[in-house]
C-alpha cells in the first residue's frame, strides 16, 4: 500500500508526530502506569463533516427507537411467539449475559495490567530483530533506521532484513540502508516471493539472538520499544511471546486510519491488556512482536509445514506462532510500553481485504486451540486461555445465525432495524470513545462513532465470507 512515510528523526523530534507523556487522570480508567500517550491530530473539514454526519444519524436513531416504542413491542410479541423466535431469544439471552460477564471481568484485568518496565542494560539478552520486506519501497528505509536508533545495547543486538522478491524498489532502498548503518545490519534476498511466513523462517534460522522479534516493514519504533518489549523475557522465565503495542502511522492522510486509531487502541490497550493478566494474549501481531527463541525452535517445522484442509498456510503466520507457543505452555504478554507506529489501508478495498485474512486467521486458529485448549496444557490455571477461547468460539458459531435474523429482520421491519442498530452502536460504541478519550485526546476518540457505523454497514458481511471461504489461500494486500 501507498502511505505516507516518516525518518525516525522525525518521529522522535516532531511534536505532531511524536509521542508525549502526561499524566493519566482518571477513576474507572486510571491504569497502574503513571503516563499516558497523547498524540496530535491535525483537523479536516471532511473529517468533521464525516463526524457530524455519524451523530446527526446516531440521534435520529434514539429519537426514531422513542416514537416506534409500540412497534417494537409489537415485533418483540410477534418474535416470541413463533416457532423459532423463542429459543433464538433464549439463546441470544444467554450469550448476551456470558459477553456482560466477560467483559466486566476483562475490564477488572484491565485495571490490574500494568506494563513491565524496562530491565537494566546488562540483564538484557541477545535479540535478533527480523523485517520481512515485499514491496514496501522506502518504508523499509524508515523502519531499518528507527531500529537501528534504539536505545538497546549495540553489542546485544542483530538485525536481519529480509526481501522477499519485492518487484519494485524495496532492495534497492534496503541497500542503502545497509550502507548507512554498515555492519549494524545485515540484508538478504529471497531468490523470488514466498511468503512472509518463509521470509521469517530464514530470519529464524540465521538469527543468534536469544529473543526473536520480528516487526513489518511498514512500521516505525520508538527509542525505548525494543527494550521495553524484551524485558517480560528477563522478569518471567514462563514467558514465551510477547505482543507490542500498535498504533496507527498513516493517521494524517485519510478518514479510515483515523478510525483504524481509535479501534487499535480498544483492540490492543484495552483487550490485549486483559488478555496479559491471563498470561493468553491470542495474537502477537506483525508488526511488532517479540518470541523466546527455544519456544520458536520446539515449534518451527510445525509452523513453517501448517497446512489448512491439505493446502500450505500463507496467512496468520503471526496468530499461529502465538497458537503454538500457547500450545507449548508458555504465557504470551502485551507490553503496552513497547509502542510502534504501522501502516493501515487508506482505501476500503484494502481494508477489507486485510480483515478478509485477518477473520480466516482467526477461524482456522481457533479450530487449532480447540484441539488443546480444554488438554492439561500449562501448569497452573488454564480458566483464563479457556474463557477466551470460548468468547472466540460463540462469536464465529453464531455468525450466520445472527446475519440471518438481521436479514429477516430488515425484510419484516427495515425502520425498526435501523434505528434500533443506531442505538446499539450508540451504546456500545461510547465505551471506546471514553476509553480513547481518558488514554488520548477527546476530540479524536469521537471516531469510534463512524468507525462502528462504518464497519455495521460495509464490512458486516467479513464474517461470514472468511468463514465460509477459510480454506482460501492468498495474502490478498499484497500489491495494493
Amino acid at each position: 500500500m501507498k502511505s505516507e512515510t516518516i525518518i525516525s528523526e522525525q518521529f522522535y523530534a516532531n511534536s505532531s508526530s511524536a509521542i508525549s507523556e502526561k499524566t493519566l487522570n482518571g477513576s474507572f480508567f486510571r491504569t497502574n502506569e503513571k503516563s499516558k500517550v497523547h498524540v496530535e491530530r491535525p483537523k479536516s473539514p471532511f473529517g468533521l463533516a464525516v463526524l457530524v454526519a455519524t451523530f446527526l444519524l446516531l440521534i435520529t436513531g434514539v429519537i426514531s427507537v422513542i416514537l416506534l416504542q409500540d412497534d417494537f413491542e409489537q415485533f418483540h410479541f410477534e418474535r416470541i411467539a413463533s416457532t423459532w423466535g423463542l429459543p433464538f431469544l433464549v439463546i441470544t439471552t444467554i450469550l448476551f449475559f456470558y459477553q456482560t460477564g466477560v467483559f466486566l471481568y476483562s475490564s477488572y484485568l484491565y485495571l490490574r495490567y500494568k506494563a513491565i518496565p524496562s530491565v537494566s542494560d546488562d540483564l538484557l539478552p541477545t535479540c535478533t530483530i527480523i523485517v520481512p520486506a515485499y514491496n514496501e519501497g522506502k518504508l523499509v528505509w524508515d523502519t531499518l533506521l528507527s531500529l537501528a536508533d534504539s536505545d538497546y545495547p549495540a553489542e546485544k543486538l542483530q538485525l536481519l532484513a529480509i526481501d522477499d522478491g519485492s518487484k519494485d524498489d524495496t532492495w534497492y532502498w534496503m541497500q542503502e540502508a545497509k550502507a548507512k548503518l554498515g555492519d549494524r545490519v545485515t540484508i538478504f534476498q529471497q531468490p523470488k516471493n514466498q511468503g512472509k511466513r518463509q521470509a521469517l523462517y530464514r530470519g529464524f534460522k540465521l538469527g543468534t539472538g536469544e529473543i526473536f522479534v520480528t516487526v513489518d516493514s511498514d512500521s516505525i519504533v520508538k527509542k525505548d520499544t525494543l527494550r521495553n518489549l524484551v524485558s517480560p523475557f528477563v522478569v518471567n522465565k514462563k514467558c514465551g511471546a510477547v505482543a507490542g503495542n500498535v498504533q496507527v502511522l498513516n493517521n494524517k492522510k485519510a478518514i479510515l486510519p483515523k478510525m483504524l486509531n481509535v479501534s487499535f487502541v480498544m483492540s490492543f490497550e484495552f483487550q490485549r491488556s486483559a488478555e496479559s493478566e491471563l498470561g493468553s494474549v491470542l495474537c502477537t501481531p506483525g508488526a511488532l512482536a517479540a518470541y523466546r527463541r527455544d519456544a520458536v525452535f520446539n515449534c518451527l517445522p510445525e509452523w513453517i509445514n501448517q497446512t489448512f484442509m491439505g493446502e500450505p498456510s500463507d496467512i496468520g503466520e503471526d496468530r499461529a506462532l502465538t497458537n503454538m507457543i500457547l500450545k507449548q505452555g508458555f504465557e504470551v504478554k502485551f507490553q503496552r510500553n513497547a509502542v510502534v507506529l504501522t501502516n493501515v489501508p487508506e482505501e476500503y478495498k484494502g481494508l477489507y481485504k486485510m480483515f478478509i485474512r485477518w477473520a480466516r486467521s482467526n477461524v482456522r486458529e481457533n479450530l487449532m486451540m480447540a484441539k488443546y485448549v480444554f488438554t492439561d496444557f500449562r501448569k497452573g490455571s488454564k480458566f483464563g486461555a479457556r474463557m477466551l477461547f470460548l468468547n472466540q468460539f460463540f462469536k464465529i458459531a453464531m455468525t450466520y445465525p445472527f446475519i440471518l435474523f438481521m436479514f429477516y429482520f430488515i425484510a419484516v421491519h427495515p425502520v425498526l432495524f435501523l434505528s434500533s442498530t443506531l442505538v446499539a452502536i450508540l451504546m456500545f460504541s461510547t465505551f471506546s470513545m471514553v476509553f480513547y478519550a481518558k488514554r488520548y485526546t477527546l476530540s479524536e476518540s469521537f471516531w469510534a462513532y463512524s468507525y462502528s457505523v462504518f464497519y455495521t454497514f460495509s464490512l458486516f458481511w467479513i464474517g461470514p465470507y472468511a468463514i465460509a471461504t477459510a480454506n482460501k489461500k492468498g495474502w490478498l494486500t499484497r500489491g495494493l
